[in-house]
């Protein structure tokens, strides 16, 4: 995100007034465990139009595949759904699993929801059935017990996070297994140290990194500070070089103790620009610049790969947000100035490009894989192929940048650009998110992202407010926002 986390004013897409859960409570007696439980929730309601998510948990014989069906008890009509696959014949409703989260073992659970249209009374559906079985009552005694085996498969991620490599356009495990990044991002390294108030923004202790975990989330993003790494003395002693070093080598063992894999990223730097889309007018690193300085840069990436070069679990992401674009009016001059740096038109500092960036970390002898944005703030990747950085390892992924109020954000831009990089390399949404408080954007993204097997991170996992930040928790248990409920329940339903 190239604002910091202080009031914005942004364009809101819509209004939506939210409205408390309305939850189908389970009716079983007790202590009996119902076939199956159904949790309906209304989480967003306007005038004309709602959302609602369903929960459904299978305490039965694993299910090779599912079909929750309901009736709607008004003027209802299911105009859009995810994670299912939604039909509806006059007033029944039908949700089927997708080929991604067909099967539901014994004990899982899947999350899905939808959009809808009403008129008269939105009433909650009274009753749902889950492969013609009814959910939320109490079973029949006389039912004897599942004999079916449970599903066979790999666990959810735990333990230690895998080393990776770069396989064709996958990222890879040491068995060659692939690993999708998906997860969140954990701002606050790359302000709190250098405006002086700390490291972290919120606990990063282990409770705190174990509520990440327990979306199912498998990898986590941390924004960093190039002054703050390199101990400058703008910088408080005690928030920079090697306190603040060690704090990021203490959560990414947290990080990596949890399953997830640490992506590191160079999100602050040097370097004054007070030029067109200038985020600040300061040469500290108290801004997103347009790019990396040759000043410190090269420095800082050798420094961060040579303290994690033993450690391939961990991912680097070289910048986070470039828009050399902006500076100059030719697309060749900021492509040529996004790899190879120098003196370019528009920005008075020396750049360091992305491929003084990729030599410095090789050249401290890391292997790691590596992560480039492309330009307009990540956002556009149409050339990336044409200039991709020369990397001796062979281990390098595209990152991309997208919220619902950027350039290309739709389907159409993204089968025009970012397909065609996603044929060549991996390719990876570093970041992911939008300014509504709701979901409906991000879940597009991760629909299209899904369907070609690509790795996303939602911004961010941090208690700002939701259309300002934005923000996908209201606490750091983990309790999301209506906005990162969406991620939530999706990162869920992948990995029940």
């Amino acid at each position: 995100m190239r604002h910091p986390p202080r009031p914005v004013l942004l364009a809101v897409a819509g209004a939506v007034a939210l409205l408390g859960s309305v939850v189908v409570p389970v009716v079983a007696a007790e202590g009996a465990t119902p076939a199956c439980t159904v949790d309906y929730s209304v989480t967003g309601q306007w005038d004309g139009g709602f959302q609602s998510s369903v929960r459904i948990t299978n305490n039965q014989a694993a299910l090779s595949s599912w079909k929750l069906t309901f009736d709607f008890a008004g003027g209802q009509k299911v105009t859009r759904g995810w994670n299912a696959k939604w039909s509806q014949s006059g007033t029944t409703v039908t949700a089927a699993g997708e080929s991604w989260n067909g099967a539901l073992g014994s004990g899982a659970s899947v999350s899905a929801g939808f959009l809808a249209s009403w008129s008269g009374a939105n009433t909650a559906p009274a009753a749902f059935r889950l492969n013609g079985t009814a959910c939320n009552v109490d079973p029949d005694p006389t039912t004897p017990p599942p004999t079916d085996p449970p599903p066979t498969g790999p666990p959810p991620s735990s333990g230690t996070a895998p080393a990776l490599h770069v396989s064709g356009t996958r990222l890879v495990d040491a068995a060659g297994r692939t690993r999708r990044l998906l997860g969140v991002n954990r701002s606050g390294g790359e302000f709190m140290c250098v405006q002086g108030y700390g490291i972290w923004d919120g606990p990063v202790d282990d409770a705190a990194v174990k509520a990440i975990a327990d979306w199912k989330a498998n990898a986590v993003r941390i924004p960093l500070n190039e002054e703050c790494w390199l101990g400058l003395s703008n910088v408080k002693p005690e928030y920079g070089g090697a306190n603040y070093v060690n704090a990021v080598k203490e959560l990414v063992a947290r990080v990596e103790a949890h399953g997830m894999t640490p992506v590191l990223e160079m999100h602050w730097s040097y370097g004054q620009y007070t030029g067109n889309s200038a985020g600040c007018s300061d040469v500290h690193a108290t801004c997103q610049k347009p790019m990396p300085d040759a000043q410190y840069a090269p420095s800082f990436w050798a420094s961060v790969a040579d303290t994690f070069k033993g450690d391939q679990a961990a991912v680097f992401d070289l910048f986070n947000e470039p828009y050399p674009d902006r500076a100059v009016s030719s697309a060749t001059d900021a492509w040529t100035c996004w790899r190879d740096g120098g003196t370019c038109p528009g920005i008075p500092y020396e750049v360091a490009g992305m491929q003084d960036l990729v030599d410095a970390v090789r050249g401290a002898g890391a292997k790691n894989v590596i992560m480039a944005g492309g330009l307009a703030y990540s956002n556009d990747l149409s050339q990336w192929p044409a200039y991709r950085p020369a990397d001796p390892a062979g281990n390098l992924a595209a990152a991309y940048h997208v919220y619902n109020f950027n350039t290309c954000a739709s389907e159409s831009c993204w089968n025009s650009t970012l397909a065609p990089v996603a044929a060549q390399v991996p390719l990876v949404a570093g970041e992911v998110g939008e300014n509504t408080c709701s979901h409906g954007f991000t879940d597009r993204v991760m629909q299209w992202f899904d369907d070609r097997n690509l790795s996303y991170l939602g911004w961010t996992w941090n208690t700002w407010d939701c259309s300002s930040g934005p923000s996908l928790i209201s606490a750091y248990d983990g309790t999301p926002t209506a906005y990162g409920v969406g991620l939530r329940d999706h990162l869920r339903a992948l990995n029940p």
